[in-house]
Formats: C-alpha cells, structure tokens, sequence
C-alpha cells in the first residue's frame, strides 16, 4: 500500500514538475550564467557574470539584474539578443534597446546592474527589432517573451577586447516552486516506502 502510494507520489511530482505552466499571472524568472565559453565563437575570457531577467505579465514590466567580473576589456555595450534560430545556440540580432541597456556600467571590468522597463514602452526595444515585429511595440514585446520562452535569447556583455560579446549566457526559465515542491513530496514518498518495505529472505 505504501509502495503505491509513493508510486502515485512520484508521478504527480515528476508529471507535475514537467507540465506545470511557467506563464502563468505574475512574476516569470529567467536566469544566465554569463561566460567567454558561451560566446559564439566561444574565447578564453576569465569573466564571469550572472543575469536575472524578471517579467511582470500583469504589469508588463521587465526587471534587469546582472552581475559580471574579471572581463578582459572594459564594458561597452550590454542588451538582450532574440530569438535564435535553436533553443541554446547560436546568435540573433538585438531585441533590447540599442546601443545598451539604459544606465549599464560602461567602461569597467566589473559591476552591477539593476533596472526595470516598461515593456509597451517603444525605448525598451531596438528599433529593428519593433520593425521586424508587425513594426508595433505589442509585437515586440510577444516576440521577445516567446524567445525567453523559447530558450532563445541571450543576455551578452560587449568590452573594447571583444566588441562582438565577451561574455554570455542564454536565459533559462525558473522553475515554480510549487513544481520543485511536487518532485520533493514525491521523492520524499519513495524513499519513505523503500525504508518501510519489509526486508525479504531468499
């Protein structure tokens, strides 16, 4: 009885960690880890950056965070590139405002970042981007959240050394809680019907 239980357990967990929506009203989380290796083509930089990119679907806002260090030349230029033709791989034009992120630390090797954009604001995007899109701020911004979606865009750091993207990484969704909260019960069941599974005599 135990046993099926945790059976059950398990596949809710796993079913539900796989199928739970992740654009549902509220706050979408997509992260990166930024480096030389992810570039294309990929360099030896030593820097190393993290992005966090949060969409608001109610207020349609999107919140820019990142983090970088230990680049080889100073910053010049950062945005969001989408969509790419594979999910992971690689380039595409920029989507985000040109020629950088509004307020991004320019000129350094290190630093922060934390803005948040309106995104039915026309400065939000690049103007090809926009244009390329039905040529309104609406098709941007449904085509910029189905790449992130997609596991097609990707946050980039351009420096005076590598004026094409010294570091990158593309933004992967966030899983939910609720989901991560599933597949813990889940496991959790099994391994509670394997420690009272009654030990067997051969």
């Amino acid at each position: 009885m135990v046993r099926s239980i945790g059976f059950v357990a398990l596949a809710i967990g796993v079913f539900g960690f796989s199928l739970a929506p992740r654009t549902h009203a509220g706050i979408i989380s997509y992260t990166a880890h930024l480096d030389g290796l992810s570039e294309s083509p990929p360099n030896a930089s030593p820097g190393i950056g993290f992005a966090e990119v949060d969409i608001d679907d109610v207020g349609q806002t999107m919140r820019v965070q990142v983090t970088f260090s230990g680049l080889l030349g100073t910053t010049t230029a950062s945005h969001i590139h989408s969509p790419t033709l594979n999910p992971g791989g690689g380039t595409a034009g920029v989507a985000t405002q040109t020629p950088t992120f509004a307020g991004f630390p320019l000129g350094v090797t290190s630093g922060t970042y934390d803005r948040t954009f309106d995104l039915t604001d026309a400065s939000t995007y690049n103007t090809a981007f926009v244009t390329s899109n039905g040529g309104t701020v609406s098709g941007a911004e449904a085509a910029l959240l189905a790449g992130l979606a997609a596991g097609k865009a990707y946050l980039n750091i351009h420096t005076s050394v590598a004026p094409g993207g010294e570091i990158r990484g593309f933004l992967r969704p966030v899983p939910e809680p609720a989901s991560l909260a599933l597949a813990a019960v889940g496991g959790l069941c099994i391994l509670a019907a394997r420690l009272r599974r009654p030990n067997r005599i051969s």
